[in-house]
C-alpha cells in the first residue's frame, strides 16, 4: 500500500466521522475493484494510454470534489459524536470510497503491471493458489485500512482543533493529489 488518494479519503472521513462510520469505507476495495480485475486481465498491459490519461482526468475532478467537501468541513468543522453515527452514513462512505478507488489510476495500474500477471501465474499453477493471492493481497489491504482509519480517528481525542487541522491537512492532500492526476491526465492528452 502507498499513500493515495483512497487512503488520504479514509483519513479525512475518520477525523470528520470517526472509526464506526468510516471503517465500512475499508472494504472499499472489495467493490471497487472487481471490475479492475475483469477488465485488466481481459486485454492485459493492452489498455490504451488514452484511457490511462481519461482516467486520471476523471479521478482528478472527483478528486477535487472530495477536496472541496474536506475544506467544507474544514471550514465548519464540528467534532460530531459517535453515538450519532448512523448506518446510512457508513454506507454512503463505503460508496464514495469505492467511486474513489475505481477512478483512480493506481489499482488500474497495479493490476496491470504487478498483481494482474502474479494473479496470472498463481492460477497457471492451480486454482487454491490464485485464490491465496487474492485473499491475502485483499487481507492486507483491507486491515491496513482499518488500521488507518481507526489510527487516525483515534487523532480526534486531541480535541477539535487537532482533529480539525488534520481536517484540513488532509483537504489540502486530496486538493493535491488531484490537481497532479489532472496535470498528469491532461499533459498527456495534449501530448506534452
Amino acid at each position: 500500500m502507498q499513500p493515495g488518494p483512497y487512503q488520504t479519503y479514509l483519513v479525512s472521513q475518520a477525523l470528520s466521522h470517526g472509526w464506526r462510520r468510516t471503517l465500512p469505507a475499508a472494504l472499499a476495495p472489495l467493490l471497487s475493484d472487481a471490475p479492475i480485475i475483469l477488465l485488466v486481465l481481459l486485454v492485459l498491459s493492452r489498455v490504451p494510454r488514452w484511457l490511462e490519461l481519461g482516467l486520471r482526468c476523471a479521478g482528478g475532478v472527483f478528486l477535487l470534489w472530495l477536496a472541496w467537501r474536506a475544506f467544507d468541513r474544514w471550514r465548519h468543522y464540528r467534532l460530531a459524536s459517535e453515538e450519532h453515527a448512523g448506518a446510512a452514513s457508513g454506507t454512503r462512505g463505503l460508496l464514495a470510497a469505492a467511486a474513489v478507488n475505481l477512478l483512480n489510476p493506481n489499482p488500474w495500474l497495479g493490476w496491470s503491471l504487478v498483481m494482474g500477471p502474479l494473479l496470472l501465474a498463481a492460477w497457471r499453477v492451480g486454482a487454491a493458489d490464485g485464490l491465496a493471492v487474492l485473499v491475502a493481497f485483499y487481507g492486507t489491504m483491507v486491515a491496513a485500512s482499518a488500521g488507518i482509519v481507526v489510527l487516525f480517528a483515534g487523532a480526534r481525542r486531541f480535541g477539535a482543533r487537532v482533529a480539525r487541522g488534520l481536517v484540513g491537512v488532509s483537504a489540502a492532500g486530496l486538493a493535491c493529489f488531484a490537481a497532479w492526476q489532472l496535470w498528469w491526465g491532461v499533459a498527456g492528452l495534449l501530448g506534452r
